[in-house]
């Protein structure tokens, strides 16, 4: 009977309307799920490299350097499926749940193509892209194996990624969960088989570990889109009267591009940022990575609460909603704001010993502890930066984002990233407040647009 209950109630979660009821507990009920989906996902990478690590430093340089051109052909994909989470969220809002299936629909075509274009770059390109860093040969010859299988494989990612954008904007973000989670404990299980050739498996190194990768997320995308077309989520995708239709794919690409150039910008951003902090030494970038990785894992909630809202705040659109989508924002906006206060006070107090889990160094923990306690003064304005930029793609204004990041880095960032530790005499201490500016500028321009309502009457 508590099993049975227990089933009840997440149906009836699944299927909920999300544009009535409480706010905050519909935030909560889609945000936890969409950020321990998040977190699972960004295992995959370390859990490759821990392994890979085994292999030597040039299996670690070349997987490192190939990983970077994964993961800006990954910001592409996240970003053109930015446009299907907008059109299917609106349209599930608005009840015409036939559009939505038409709308998924077409995605199938945008995957495929997309999958055969980085399955081709993959096949033909991977040694030439890797000869722009012009590295050692090992390095090229492992960089080179591992690109070759991830982006062959970008069909079973584009997929998987496909079917969890679809269940997430119809407001079943606890399905996808249970996927990410399986589909990790999968890829974990099965990546020393495959790099080592344990038990029956072949050793494959750097081969395994892409090879892993792409497996478990077939695995994935096979389930998900099992649970779409079986019914067992709140759309149910069929294939049924199916035909080709330009325009709803080139409204879906035309939201998407500008959220695939900001996702590739964002990786563009840190890769020269780094080109600031390079020339303090060694200790500027341990001290600048350790942060970078504390950052992630702190602003994992703003990603899960900003996807939410944007979920939330597009199917009010659809549903003829504007106030409730904009009182969707600011309430996952006080929510995250009072997190990050608790976790900046913590940070403040204790940031040599949460440094001391990364590296024990005395220099180290000195710089790096510093570069913590400044960055608090961000933490306050990411979750309101996050949350907006995620609402504005969700509903499908998505170029403001764009531009924002393009100007606040390239007028803000770079030039203070300049200015500061020399004109000001700040040293490497300058480059970190720099980021600090561009985030705190960013968040100001946000609120600006936000508030003048424009992205109320996006159309999609």
């Amino acid at each position: 009977m508590a099993h049975e209950d227990a089933e009840k109630s997440e149906k009836d979660t699944i299927r909920r309307d999300w544009t009535k009821g409480n706010i905050t507990s519909n935030l909560w009920s889609l945000a936890w799920p969409m950020t321990i989906s998040t977190s699972i996902m960004m295992l995959g990478p370390f859990i490759d490299m821990i392994w890979i690590g085994k292999l030597g430093s040039a299996a670690m340089a070349g997987v490192g350097i190939s990983s970077i051109v994964v993961m800006l052909i990954n910001s592409l994909i996240m970003g053109l499926f930015t446009g299907l989470r907008a059109m299917v969220a609106r349209f599930v809002g608005a009840g015409d749940n036939e559009q939505a299936n038409h709308v998924s629909q077409q995605a199938f075509v945008i995957g495929i193509t997309l999958s055969l274009v980085m399955a081709a770059i993959g096949q033909f390109l991977a040694t030439s892209i890797l000869n722009l860093w012009e590295l050692e040969p090992e390095v090229i010859a492992a960089g080179a194996a591992y690109m070759r299988i991830e982006l062959i494989g970008t069909f079973t990612m584009s997929f998987g990624m496909l079917a969890q954008s679809i269940m997430q904007a119809s407001g079943d973000a606890r399905t996808p969960m249970k996927i990410s989670i399986g589909t990790r404990l999968f890829h974990i299980a099965l990546c020393p088989f495959l790099i080592f050739g344990l038990w029956i498996f072949p050793e494959l190194g750097v081969r395994g570990a892409a090879l892993a990768a792409v497996i478990s997320q077939g695995l994935g995308g096979a389930f998900g889109l099992w649970i779409l077309f079986g019914g067992h989520t709140r759309l149910r995708l069929t294939l049924r009267r199916f035909s080709f239709d330009r325009g709803i794919i080139w409204r879906t690409v035309k939201i998407g591009i500008p959220a695939s150039l900001g996702g590739i910008h964002m990786n563009v951003g840190s890769i020269v940022f780094m080109w600031f902090i390079a020339p303090f030494g060694t200790l500027a970038i341990a001290g600048h990575n350790i942060v970078s990785r504390i950052d992630m894992f702190i602003l994992m909630p703003a990603m899960g609460l900003g996807a939410a809202a944007g979920i939330l705040a597009a199917q009010n659109l659809g549903a003829g909603q504007p106030q409730r989508a904009e009182k969707t924002a600011w309430t996952a906006i006080g929510l995250f704001t009072g997190i990050m206060f608790v976790f900046s006070v913590v940070v403040l107090v204790w940031a040599q010993y949460i440094i001391r889990v990364f590296n024990t160094e005395p220099e180290l923990i000195s710089l790096a502890s510093t570069f913590l306690k400044i960055q608090t003064v961000s933490y306050m304005c990411n979750g309101l930066m996050m949350v907006m930029m995620n609402v504005m793609n969700s509903v499908g204004d998505t170029l403001i984002a764009l531009i924002i990041d393009i100007v606040t880095m390239w007028g803000i960032r770079v030039p203070l990233a300049v200015l500061l530790p020399k004109v000001a005499n700040l040293g490497v201490y300058g480059v970190r407040w720099a980021l600090v500016a561009d985030t705190v500028s960013s968040a100001i321009v946000f609120i600006i647009y936000f508030r003048s309502g424009r992205w109320k009457h996006k159309k999609v």
